[in-house]
């Protein structure tokens, strides 16, 4: 028994196995990735474990996204068998006296692949099956798919070798007399030899899976076998410059759909071609490698400073030309831009508004709503949409006459305005049933995929490519690609800029919208609307307390008025909104000094900050105007949640608890924050202003949609089925009693 253990630890399946641990462990980390995203254990939050589980191409998963990606994981396998082969060779030196010594490696070093096939067709099962709703035929569909790109990626790879093997011997007949003795007339490499660096292998498999002893080589010159190895190199260098090509071709032509392969596809690629490169670091550099990194980061910073290298994303319709014209961005133009006069003129303009959207009511003291959304991806934007049809049906199709004020976060808000721009395309004329469940659809389609792959093939590979706005050219990236696929998930009809909802709005009809993100540079909140709202600019402080506060929200249109702001496309301004960190990149605005926004739900998540500012400025016209103002809260997540089943403590724990403490509880603050000001808001308008709060709630325990900008069928079906929950439906009640 003792020496079959022995034998077995001797093999060198598992000395490459154990030798992965031993050397170059940053190689271990792509399949920690790998392995833990298809475990649900990886940004499972933000629905990364879809983007392989159920690959989308073309906006479907079928044999053809699975097939894409498996070619994309044999591609990742063979690049981590290459760069290892490269690293590896010099231990192993005994597999060049055999025939395809690739093709042997790469089955000896089949550990890590096997086990993670394994692993992923069970996940894949479990996931299809319980999260995408698919029948057995379906997803027996889908694993074929993948093993028919798998096999044949991999059959290509070794084709490809085997073609390299002749070429390689064919040139080595000349190569050092040991050459021309064939590998049978070799000796045995006996268990008992030790050459210096050697892995001590007592068998290994063969070509047919035949357990075979290696030979000993040390009758053979070392010229003949680092020559084998080094051209072998060669090959793999060529293979991998392929699908680095592969890539940029990607990332060049992915403005079509049919090169808009599944993000889990570039993600893999992506990581094979890593892999080479820190290969490559490795053999070539060994130790410089850390300096030429530190090199590199210098030379990049200076050039990124110094204006020569520009990643940063940009708002697109504005002007970044006029560099002299720069708005200040201090306290002083701050303070000067929220004067009193500036105040009065766009309390006025709204007070013109507000009385248009009086007259549309036809009624002396009519019930105003403002709809308040939160952040949340797309089940925020799911969910919301859903919440809007059912009001408006509820209301016989007087939901969003009644809103004068739509304001929220992130993926609500693009639910909202997809909403309100269907309202108002029927309203003049168009043929659209605001109840069709097909809008709902519209807004729930995957955005993540283009996120994912444009990052990898465009915003890292690819040369960068423009396009234009008016007069006005950006680069393409991962923003660009987000604002293509959600204008193609909603049929075109948000592609319009700004100004092209001033007479709407300014008429009453549609409601007004703000998109709100935060500055990163203090954390004030950047309002983007089409008519200025200065007047939020600041807080309407008691004057008998004699406190005055410096501007917290900063207009876009006043602020940025000689860069164009009207041109801004109305997607962008949305993408502004719902810049989730990393995922989405920052976008940078033309002032001096620059400031760059991301995210609103980082400030107010629920958007309820600027409708209680709102009312607070009008509350003299509300009172006189109105019989009710009604908020409407539509949330991704139940107002009071209380966490039962808390984790035993670790020793982590303790370690990090200090740090994860705002992040874990970041929404909740908000809550207490935000409860506070409405109790403070109800006094102030007694009898006038009621709240009526929609929320998504799982119906099943721990099984909540993903906060990501991709669904699974599951998860569609359980967005729309909150509403019929106890909860909602009473906030359905509420709100037509309330409408009397």
């Amino acid at each position: 028994m003792k020496k079959y253990l022995v034998g077995t630890f001797y093999s060198l399946p598992v000395q490459l196995f154990l030798l992965q641990f031993r050397k170059y462990q940053v190689f271990l980390l792509f399949w920690y990735i790998l392995f833990a995203t298809v475990n649900s254990s990886f940004m499972n939050t933000y629905g990364a474990n879809s983007l392989f589980l159920a690959p989308e191409y073309l906006g479907r998963v079928n044999f053809l996204s699975a097939f894409i990606v498996g070619v994309s994981i044999a591609i990742f396998i063979m690049s981590w068998n290459i760069t290892t082969f490269i690293l590896h060779g010099k231990h192993i030196k005994f597999l060049a006296t055999t025939a395809q010594p690739f093709l042997k490696y790469c089955i000896n070093n089949g550990i890590f692949p096997l086990l993670f096939l394994g692993f992923y067709f069970t996940k894949a099962v479990e996931f299809d099956r319980d999260r995408q709703l698919m029948n057995a035929t379906d997803i027996l569909l889908l694993i074929s798919g993948f093993l028919c790109g798998l096999v044949s990626s991999v059959s290509l790879s070794f084709l490809y070798f085997f073609g390299a093997d002749r070429t390689i011997y064919r040139g080595m007949a000349t190569v050092i007399h040991s050459a021309n003795m064939t590998h049978d007339e070799a000796p045995e490499l006996t268990p008992q030899y030790r050459q210096t660096g050697h892995l001590r292998v007592d068998w290994f498999l063969s070509a047919t899976l035949k357990i075979r002893k290696p030979r000993d080589v040390r009758h053979y010159s070392l010229l003949f076998l680092d020559s084998i190895f080094k051209r072998h190199h060669i090959a793999a260098v060529l293979s991998i410059f392929v699908a680095f090509v592969f890539l940029l071709t990607i990332g060049f032509f992915m403005d079509s759909r049919i090169f808009q392969i599944p993000a889990a596809a570039s993600i893999t690629i992506f990581f094979a071609v890593l892999i080479a490169v820190a290969g490559a670091f490795s053999v070539f550099l060994r130790s410089w490698s850390v300096f030429l990194l530190v090199l590199l980061y210098i030379g990049f910073n200076w050039l990124y400073q110094n204006n020569k290298l520009d990643f940063r994303n940009k708002a697109y319709g504005i002007n970044y030309n006029n560099t002299n014209e720069r708005p200040v961005y201090d306290k002083a133009s701050l303070v000067a831009l929220a004067s009193d006069s500036n105040v009065a003129i766009d309390k006025a303009a709204y007070i013109k508004i507000l009385n248009n959207w009086k007259r549309k009511q036809h009624t002396p003291l009519p019930v105003m709503y403002l709809v308040n959304v939160s952040g949340g991806g797309n089940r925020s934007a799911t969910f919301t949409i859903n919440v809007l049809q059912r009001l408006d049906s509820l209301l016989n199709g007087k939901l969003m006459r009644q809103t004068f004020l739509i304001n929220g976060s992130s993926g609500g808000l693009l639910g909202a305005a997809y909403f309100r721009e269907l309202y108002r395309r029927k309203m003049a004329g168009e043929n659209i049933d605001l109840q069709s469940p097909v809008y709902a659809n519209d807004i729930s389609k995957d955005l993540l995929n283009p996120l994912f792959s444009s990052f990898v093939a465009r915003d890292i590979t690819s040369p960068a490519q423009r396009f234009y706005v008016g007069p006005y050219s950006y680069i393409k990236d991962r923003g660009y690609s987000f604002e293509q696929r959600f204008n193609q998930n909603t049929r075109g009809i948000l592609n319009y800029r700004l100004r092209d909802y001033v007479m709407p709005e300014a008429r009453a009809d549609i409601p007004i919208m703000f998109y709100n993100s935060v500055i990163t540079r203090d954390g004030r909140k950047l309002v983007v609307s089409t008519h200025p709202a200065r007047f939020l600019m600041k807080i309407k402080y008691d004057t008998t307390i004699k406190v005055d506060s410096d501007p917290d929200i900063v207009d876009y249109v006043s602020f940025f008025e000689k860069q164009n702001p009207y041109n801004l496309r109305v997607l962008s301004a949305l993408r502004m909104n719902a810049t989730f960190p990393y995922i989405l990149p920052n976008v940078w605005l033309p002032s001096n000094p620059v400031i760059d926004v991301m995210d609103s739900g980082l400030r107010d998540n629920f958007g309820i900050e600027n409708t209680l500012r709102f009312m607070q400025v009008f509350r003299g016209w509300l009172q006189q105007n109105t019989s009710k103002v009604v908020i409407i809260q539509i949330r991704d997540r139940p107002v009071s949640t209380w966490e039962t089943n808390v984790k035993k403590p670790t020793v982590l724990t303790w370690l990090t608890q200090p740090l994860t403490l705002l992040q874990n509880n970041w929404f909740r603050i908000q809550d207490y924050y935000q409860a506070d000001q409405l109790s403070y808001a109800s006094e102030a308008n007694p009898g006038n202003l009621y709240r009526v709060t929609f929320q998504y709630q799982a119906s099943k325990k721990d099984a909540s949609a993903s906060l990501s900008f991709h669904l699974t069928e599951s998860e569609k079906v359980d967005i729309a089925a909150a509403l019929n929950n106890n909860v909602n439906q009473q906030s359905f009640q509420r709100l037509v009693q309330l409408n009397k």
